[in-house]
């Protein structure tokens, strides 16, 4: 039998590209999706739960796998209220994590940001500091959370100060390295062959930034 991938956020940037990933990934017989709206994806693997995620531990019997792929999120312009925030960004990880804990699945990764710090006076970059050092207390036997920089696509809905700025972060990619190689901009299917990599593979580290995954995507 092979394996059995959880993944929440299908119908997010990286998530999308991860499940395009594992419904061509041998190792993986079934892809669990949990989301609030449908991936829209007609695939003999793919079993789809549509629910509230903010009752995640109401469906415990179903959440049963391998590994646990994260890609919930959100953003400031997304979701400005605050409570609202935090319950996407710190609330649904944490309650994947702690049903992980319930049943015994042994691998969990989560998709983070660059620089962010459970210290940090800036609201949004502490919620997810917070919810890292949150997950770690956990200690799941294989936790990665996954610290990308802008990440670079092209989004449906209109966002023109991020476009430009993405088309900058690629005239000036090249001109980062060293110290500030992490920096440069990462497309959505890099994050999900790293993820990928992690999961079949040991790696010394539970944080990983972001020039790391373009590194670790390389060997997929």
């Amino acid at each position: 039998m092979g394996k059995i991938a959880i993944v929440l956020g299908a119908t997010g940037l990286t998530g999308h590209a991860l499940l395009q990933q594992l419904l061509e990934d041998s190792d993986y017989d079934k892809v669990k999706l949990f989301s609030r709206s449908s991936s829209n994806t007609d695939h003999p693997k793919v079993e789809e739960y549509l629910i509230d995620l903010f009752k995640l531990d109401n469906y415990a019997d179903a959440f049963t796998g391998d590994v646990v792929f994260c890609c919930i999120g959100t953003t400031k312009s997304k979701t400005p209220n605050k409570k609202l925030y935090k319950k996407i960004d710190y609330g649904i990880p944490l309650a994947a994590a702690k049903l992980c804990v319930q049943n015994k699945i042994s691998s969990f990764m989560v998709i983070s940001a660059l620089g962010v710090n459970p210290k940090s006076k800036i609201f949004y970059n502490r919620i997810k500091g917070e919810m890292q050092e949150a997950l770690l207390k956990l200690a799941i036997d294989n936790t990665y959370v996954l610290q990308p920089s802008l990440i670079d696509t092209k989004r449906e809905e209109r966002r023109i100060g991020e476009y430009l700025f993405i088309q900058f972060m690629r005239i000036i990619n090249p001109l980062l390295a060293g110290n500030l190689k992490k920096y440069r901009s990462i497309k959505p299917e890099t994050i999900a062959k790293a993820m990928r990599w992690l999961e079949k593979n040991d790696y010394d580290k539970e944080i990983i930034e972001s020039d790391t995954l373009q590194d670790i995507a390389l060997k997929m």
